[in-house]
């Protein structure tokens, strides 16, 4: 009998006077649960198909000099544009072709100034349209 007396005070206390808790608890865990679930639903990884598309090779490419001796543009600024074509800094140009920053600099204010460039990437967009480069 003092074991049930006993059960039914923690009942009491434990269900009866701290329910709110309980229930707040629950349904933080229930919650909790459902925002892991959808987590990893929406995140799950799908495999990948990889394709490998064959595309006939063009004709090689051939640059167009009448345009390049219109527009004055130099072998060395053509060289320069080929490397900032390629994606390299100044720094790196200059240390491939041996001469200082500033002449990279010099000899890339010239070419955007004969293809109407204000910045790299429009140089390289220009000179591709016109078949300056490939």
């Amino acid at each position: 009998m003092a074991i049930a007396l006993l059960q039914w005070s923690q009942y009491r206390f434990l269900v009866i006077d701290h329910s709110v808790e309980i229930y707040g608890a629950l349904v933080a865990a229930i919650c909790s649960a459902f925002g892991i679930w959808l987590g990893l639903k929406l995140t799950r990884r799908r495999p990948v198909e990889v394709r490998e598309i064959l595309v006939p090779a063009a004709a090689p490419f051939v640059r167009n000099q009448e345009r390049v001796g219109k527009l004055g543009i130099t072998p060395r600024e053509m060289e320069i544009l080929e490397l900032v074509a390629a994606g390299l800094s100044n720094r790196e140009i200059a240390e491939r072709l041996f001469v200082s920053e500033n002449t990279v600099k010099t000899h890339c204010s010239r070419v955007f100034g004969k293809l109407g460039a204000e910045r790299r990437t429009q140089a390289v967009q220009i000179a591709k349209e016109t078949g300056i480069l490939p």
